[in-house]
């Protein structure tokens, strides 16, 4: 003969469930309140920088030789290049406020890059600039990777200037920059530099090879690190005899 059920019993089990699935649930969805008011946040922050940085560049545009340095042409983008990389791993490819985004800040990045070209011209000035087409990991898994190597590079060379497009995104300028410079998507990713195209992942040193200016850098800082040390061991030197 069977046992009697014990309801109360199984009845705790189904409020003890219930009540942690809730838990989750509600903890759940506050973390998401929080991740997406942090993603309009640093979009509200991308408005601004990009109506910033539209007007930096009039002005720059009139500015005198003598008074453009690379940090003030490179700020912007670089503060916003960060923060969209927030937002496209925090929100989906297709998702439409990010790809107005991307979209304005690519039109943002081709702006630059020709008035770059501009200021070149007018002060004889050779900023560092490449341009890199990417596309999404699934499609090409070294782009993340490459994508890693040109972010350290940007941080260690601030005359290094890096314009990154992705390659399928719906838009008229990236499409007339892919067609000017022949690029196939089947060898993505891919940098321009001097005219010409390096397709696949490159390593850092592999850049630099690719970039001769920042082993001359790489020179300039190491005999100026070599000066300094020796300075500083003569000054020692001196205070020692005295």
């Amino acid at each position: 003969m069977r046992p009697p059920l014990d309801w109360k019993k199984y009845l705790f089990t189904f409020i003890l469930t219930l009540i942690i699935f809730g838990s989750a649930l509600y903890i759940n969805n506050k973390l998401d309140e929080k991740r997406f008011a942090d993603i309009r946040s640093v979009q509200d922050e991308i408005s601004l920088d990009l109506l910033s940085s539209e007007a930096q560049f009039d002005l720059l545009k009139e500015a005198s030789c003598k008074n453009l340095t690379d940090s003030v042409l490179s700020t912007e983008l670089n503060s916003l290049a960060t923060k969209l990389s927030y937002l496209e791993s925090n929100q989906n490819r297709d998702n439409s406020e990010l790809l107005f985004v991307k979209k304005n800040y690519s039109l943002l990045e081709i702006k630059d890059y020709l008035l770059m070209k501009q200021i070149n011209e007018k002060c004889k000035s050779k900023p560092i600039a490449v341009l890199y087409f990417y596309t999404d990991k699934e499609n090409c898994p070294d782009c993340e990777k490459m994508g890693y190597v040109l972010s350290y590079l940007r941080e260690q060379y601030p005359q290094l200037r890096i314009y990154s497009f992705d390659f399928n995104l719906k838009l008229s300028a990236i499409d007339t920059l892919k067609s000017v410079y022949k690029l196939d998507d089947r060898k993505l990713p891919a940098i321009v530099y001097n005219e010409d195209t390096f397709y696949g992942f490159n390593s850092i040193d592999q850049v630099k090879e690719i970039i001769p200016e920042l082993k001359k850098i790489d020179k300039v800082n190491a005999a100026s690190s070599s000066n300094a040390l020796l300075k500083a061991s003569s000054s020692t030197s001196t205070k020692a005899k005295n």
